[in-house]
């Protein structure tokens, strides 16, 4: 007990170190750009302020494109990282999410691997070693527990399936659905547990109707609590940006590439860092069970290694063209992502890597201290992989969202914010959002398509000259951007930048008609009067990232 507390105190520390930059540097931290500050933070700040945190099913959030962003799109009042930002200025909340989150993550795995993955006090080093390295994985801040928590909900139904359960694994079942999100993790798990469960019954273990019961009882949680979205997917109302989103185009041998980098790096959104040390040692510790013919205790080691291939494999593959048949006759085959069962890859991963080191740390004292060694190298390497070193180049949080230097920009109009609609090119709409402007522009993947036709108009002919950007728009459009040809898909042009917008060709008759007055640069227009434009001011400050071309309409 003594040794388990040092290690589980050391675990603390470590991620105490990890975490430190947040909370002493707040908006001065250097934090994730993709999906996240161009994103989610703007998210809950614009819905903090609208009114309508408990707005109904059919309500709307009126700063974001014309007030036709459905209320339902920006997801559940009863989720607790709403809350946080509600309650806490951003960085505080942000913050306070990564403790929470790498805290439970850390706790789930470790109690998955004492008791079920790898039991035994001799194996205490690999269980909080792996769990500490799991925790330190460089998740999608957004997704909160809905992979990272999936090792603590897995160790809470294996103990009902086991008919070991205690009021803490249902407490566990109830509270996880505040802090994660089904579509982004937890679907693709319950089913796994759902087949789990059908396995269990066809092999002879018997109908275990505690477990099924259980697994029932997260999915209603779930459903509960995030009821918007079971309400937009039962009651379809008008069509969406979804509605145009096609998944199914890769050739077989750009599917077979894309699951081998998959495998062999991961996934943005469940970034697992991988490939220098677990791979190997998950590599040599497969050697080991076919050299000397471990399958039968070593089988769980096995069916997760091949598990993992699988389910690199079933990401690339949802995205090949032979599916195209079929998406055409089944539309929810192309507006649900079900490439994410490799949101799965991360407590496959990890928990392999425990079972891996124990398998080599059993081949003799020289390899067990390369076990060791291993487990060490690969949490000294996820460090090297926090924030403040990975987005080091990027700008801070303060530098994003510029809240002075947009102070400035809406003195000078001089007008209610609500009174008109600004656009912006070569920086995110987000932080416009954030800074309490109205905008045309947007990025969401759940808005009205009919306004995704309309805002289409204003940049048909610089679609037009670069097919990169008419696919991207086209074929999904979660980003309702002013695209340009020359600019292609960079949304973060800095002040240091000495580009200039050459041949832009805007349709601002429509813009004006959609109520758009004021477009937000990043870069000076050439040829502005050709598009109506007049430039009105430039505006610049040290504690902002970017340079803002003020043009109005004319």
């Amino acid at each position: 007990m003594k040794k388990e507390k040092r290690y589980i105190l050391f675990a603390f520390i470590v991620l105490a170190v990890y975490l430190s930059p947040l909370f002493i540097l707040q908006e001065n931290a250097h934090i994730r750009v993709h999906d996240n500050l161009d994103s989610n933070l703007a998210w809950y700040k614009v819905l903090a302020r609208s009114g309508e945190m408990f707005g109904g099913v059919e309500g709307i959030i009126p700063q974001i494109i014309n007030g036709q962003l459905p209320r339902n799109a920006f997801g559940t009042e009863y989720s607790i990282i709403v809350w946080l930002y509600a309650l806490f200025p951003t960085m505080t909340a942000y913050a306070l999410s990564q403790a929470m989150t790498r805290i439970v993550a850390f706790f789930g795995m470790y109690l998955l691997l004492k008791k079920h993955v790898l039991p035994g006090e001799n194996w205490l080093f690999m269980q909080i070693g792996s769990a500490l390295a799991f925790a330190l994985t460089p998740f999608w801040p957004s997704g909160m527990l809905s992979t990272l928590g999936i090792p603590l909900a897995l160790w809470a139904f294996l103990n009902i399936r086991n008919r070991e359960a205690s009021w803490k694994d249902y407490l566990v079942l109830t509270l996880l659905p505040f802090y994660a999100s089904i579509v982004l993790g937890f679907f693709f798990f319950l089913t796994a547990m759902g087949i789990l469960w059908l396995m269990d019954g066809l092999r002879g273990r018997g109908w275990n109707l505690r477990f099924l019961v259980s697994i029932a009882y997260m999915s209603i949680i779930f459903m509960i609590v995030e009821y918007r979205l079971v309400f937009s997917f039962l009651f379809k109302g008008e069509p969406n940006s979804r509605d145009e989103y096609f998944h199914a185009e890769l050739p077989f041998w750009n599917s077979v590439r894309l699951s081998i980098k998959n495998y062999l790096l991961g996934h943005t959104h469940v970034m697992t860092v991988h490939t220098l040390f677990i791979l190997p040692a998950t590599f040599i510790a497969i050697y080991f069970v076919f050299w000397k013919r471990l399958w039968k205790q070593e089988k769980l080691f096995v069916f997760l290694f091949g598990l993992n291939i699988v389910l690199s494999l079933w990401y690339a593959f949802w995205f090949y063209e032979g599916w195209l048949p079929l998406t055409e006759r089944f539309h929810f085959m192309d507006t649900f992502n079900f490439a994410r069962y490799h949101f799965l890859r991360p407590l496959v991963i990890y928990a392999s890597f425990a079972l891996a080191l124990k398998i080599i740390f059993l081949q003799g004292k020289s390899l067990a201290r390369t076990a060791k060694w291993l487990m060490v190298l690969q949490i000294l390497l996820l460090g090297l992989f926090n924030d403040e070193i990975i987005y080091r180049q990027k700008p801070t949080v303060k530098e994003f969202f510029a809240e002075p230097l947009f102070q400035e920009i809406k003195e000078h109009i001089g007008l209610k914010q609500e009174e008109y609609r600004v656009a912006s090119i070569g920086i995110h709409p987000a932080v416009s959002q954030y800074n309490g402007f109205y905008t045309l522009d947007t990025y969401n993947n759940f808005y009205p398509l009919s306004y995704k036709h309309q805002f289409r108009k204003i940049i048909e002919k610089e679609l037009a000259k670069n097919k990169t950007i008419r696919k991207y728009f086209d074929q999904w459009g979660g980003r309702c951007y002013i695209f340009t040809a020359q600019v292609g898909k960079r949304y973060m042009i800095k002040k240091d930048s000495k580009r200039h917008l050459k041949n832009l060709e805007l349709n601002t008759d429509m813009f004006k008609e959609m109520g758009g007055r004021y477009i937000f640069s990043a870069i000076p227009i050439d040829n502005a009067a050709e598009n109506k434009l007049a430039l009105e001011k430039i505006f610049e400050s040290k504690t902002s990232a970017w340079k803002i071309y003020l043009y109005k309409t004319m």
